[in-house]
């Protein structure tokens, strides 16, 4: 199965110390359906609107360390609140979502339950958050360091010069220059070129 729900006492498993009476406030009061998912590659978590008969149902990757698991849910309790207020009649990253997204944020971050390295990163964005953690490249780095490491997996930017890499999907690249936030990837098979984000998690070869 590609998702399991979870009660709300297994959820302490997946949050950071201290942040479950106040999660689970929120999922109560607002009758969430929360699921915990195995590892997506295109999404971390994901928001679907109550409608009769169901209610609102909030997805979220069960691979995340405990602060990015917080920070995917907090993502997706704020379109559950844009959508309390707004219904659709707003973009699902609009300054409604944002403006609720960082207060929302705020009331975790005041209570200092993120590390304090993940707490600086987490107030630069509080004011205009990206559609998703992973566009926030700083963000991003600092959460990977609480990751359980897997062998053999690299940051693109940590790679040098002409270092060949392979994606998820198995193709094989080789690292050229960065082109303002992005670097080409030159993809041995095809000679096709790609621009990658700096913090895309590739696995080197030859390495």
């Amino acid at each position: 199965m590609a998702a399991t729900e979870h009660p709300l006492h297994a959820l302490a498993a997946y949050l950071p110390e201290g942040t479950f009476d106040k999660v689970v406030h929120y999922l109560n009061h607002y009758k969430v359906h929360l699921t915990v998912s195995k590892a997506r590659k295109s999404i971390l978590g994901d928001y679907r609107n109550a409608i009769p008969g169901k209610n609102h149902r909030i997805t979220v990757n069960g691979n995340l360390n405990k602060y990015s698991f917080l920070i995917t849910l907090i993502h997706e309790l704020a379109h559950l609140l844009t959508y309390e207020k707004y219904g659709n009649r707003v973009m699902s990253h609009g300054k409604e979502w944002k403006h609720l997204y960082g207060s929302l944020l705020a009331t975790f971050v005041e209570h200092k339950v993120f590390p304090a390295d993940i707490q600086a990163e987490l107030r630069k964005s509080m004011a205009d958050p990206a559609a998703s953690s992973c566009a926030e490249e700083g963000l991003m780095r600092v959460l990977r360091e609480y990751d359980t490491r897997k062998d053999n997996l690299y940051l693109l930017e940590e790679l040098p010069f002409d270092s060949l890499f392979k994606t998820s999907d198995g193709r094989v690249f080789q690292k050229k220059e960065k082109l303002r936030k992005r670097y080409r990837g030159e993809e041995v098979k095809t000679g096709k070129v790609y621009l990658f984000s700096p913090i895309y998690e590739v696995m080197a070869v030859g390495v």
